[in-house]
């Protein structure tokens, strides 16, 4: 090292440092990444496990949290029947796996991810154009494999293609559409007006 040149101003310590820095950020962020899988992983606080389809998810203002959260209530089996946990996350599965599939996220968007031609998906289960609880399940099926005959545009003139959904398809997007009801996404969509709550 030159006498003239400080030790901080050297080379060989910025290399150093640089080593160091970029080992501690990968070490955060290994912390960080184990972290946040715990911590959206099905049957967390905030996420809750597959069979949630089994129970009834209604919407409710929280006054601490500042805005409406999902409340898991009663049972309220899908298609009135009840799954294990096995079977509710085989149903889940086949739902992701065919909204992905079908490249829903072409015109929709889950959990803000998307395209913003069609209403976001995150708490369709919830969303007060299928009119009422009772009829909600029903109304999903019809629509998912007929869209074009079953269409809820409201003026938008906005039509789902038919993409060829089966009955099997259909209900596993219904599961998994309840299912992300369900997850605590801090009030995300903001001014969602949820389905009339029925007692």
């Amino acid at each position: 090292m030159n006498a003239m040149t400080p030790w901080w101003a050297s080379a060989s310590f910025w290399r150093k440092t640089a080593v160091i820095v970029t080992a501690l950020s990968f070490i955060v962020l290994i912390v960080l990444t184990l972290d946040s899988m715990a911590q959206m992983s099905a049957g967390s606080d905030r996420v809750p496990a597959y069979s949630v389809i089994n129970k009834r998810i209604t919407y409710v203002d929280d006054a601490e949290a500042g805005h409406k959260m999902p409340f898991v209530g009663g049972d309220a089996p899908l298609f009135g029947k009840a799954l294990s946990e096995e079977d509710a996350e085989a149903l889940v599965s086949l739902g992701k796996k065919t909204v992905q599939a079908k490249n829903c996220m072409n015109c929709h968007t889950l959990l803000g991810n998307g395209a913003y031609y069609a209403p976001d998906l995150t708490k369709a289960w919830l969303d007060a154009s299928w009119g009422s609880e009772a009829a909600r399940e029903t109304l999903m099926l019809a629509f998912l494999q007929d869209p074009e005959g079953n269409a809820r545009t409201f003026g938008s003139g906005r039509k789902m293609p038919n993409l060829g959904i089966t009955e099997s398809e259909a209900r596993g997007v219904v599961a998994f559409l309840k299912w992300m009801a369900s997850i605590d996404t801090n009030g995300f969509p903001h001014n969602f007006m949820p389905i009339p709550q029925e007692n």
